[in-house]
């Protein structure tokens, strides 16, 4: 598959797009094929962590505009339809697998690109990166993949309006302070630090990481009472884990837990 490259190694899955002449764009059937391939996450017991990058300088520049924006314009509502119903189908497939994302952005991170990169579950960018959620400077809404749900839990209401609907680009520095990155790395290291964590949580308890994700993702539209339940029995469910006993014995014993995902 062009336009990408999906390596797992050491139970860590990197998942780089790779067009870098062009600033790494989505296609059509980029956005089919990793859909496809992180709803297929669920089955991988192999992978306990994914990394989402960028070849070269840039993390995504969003659309394609010949391969997609361009194609776009001669659609009838049905065929968009299908295919702004895709698009959030990626991000589904991104909040719904049970492994940890982390982001490493450098350079460009725009459009659909700061979408997945927003969909990740932890994000490292560089001082020199441009986030910009960039739809209203095309004539559309900032009401994009998710956009106007995510974007003002991670950086708040009033910082995510301003984001949707000026277009404008925010860069490491801004994007940090904002809460947008969990940290800034120079650029030949932002992608060893997104390993370095990556590694850490594949090393973790897998099912445990997999119900925080899943919990996090539930209880944005739980009432308070209500999500202090569903914990309550997500908590009691990972009691029965082997993890947990192992975890115990490990602690009376002295020595190290080994996490092996059951």
């Amino acid at each position: 598959m062009s336009g990408y490259r999906w390596v797992l190694q050491d139970r860590v899955v990197t998942v780089t797009l790779d067009r870098p002449e062009k600033k790494n764009p989505l296609t059509f059937e980029i956005y089919r094929d990793l859909r496809d391939r992180f709803r297929a996450l669920h089955g991988e017991q192999a992978a306990r962590a994914v990394i989402l990058t960028g070849a070269g300088e840039n993390f995504c520049s969003g659309g394609d505009v010949h391969e997609i924006i361009g194609p776009l314009t001669r659609m009838a509502h049905s065929e968009l339809l299908q295919f702004t119903q895709l698009t959030g189908d990626l991000v589904k497939a991104m909040r719904d697998c049970p492994q940890p994302i982390v982001a490493a952005i450098d350079g460009v991170c725009a459009g659909a690109g700061a979408i997945l990169a927003m969909a990740s579950d932890l994000r490292f960018g560089t001082s020199r990166s441009q986030v910009a959620f960039l739809f209203t400077r095309v004539g559309l809404g900032g009401c994009d993949m998710g956009a106007c749900s995510m974007l003002p839990r991670i950086v708040g209401l009033g910082r995510a309006s301003e984001l949707l609907y000026t277009g404008r680009s925010i860069d490491g520095e801004e994007a940090l302070a904002w809460g947008f990155y969990n940290g800034l790395h120079a650029p030949k290291d932002v992608l060893p630090a997104a390993q370095r964590l990556a590694r850490v949580l594949a090393n973790g308890p897998a099912v445990a990481h997999a119900m925080t994700k899943r919990m996090l993702h539930e209880e944005w539209q739980l009432a308070l009472d209500d999500a202090i339940d569903a914990e309550a029995a997500a908590q009691a469910k990972l009691m029965l884990t082997q993890d947990f006993k192992r975890a115990y014995e490990a602690f009376v014993s002295g020595t190290k837990p080994r996490f092996e995902g059951n």
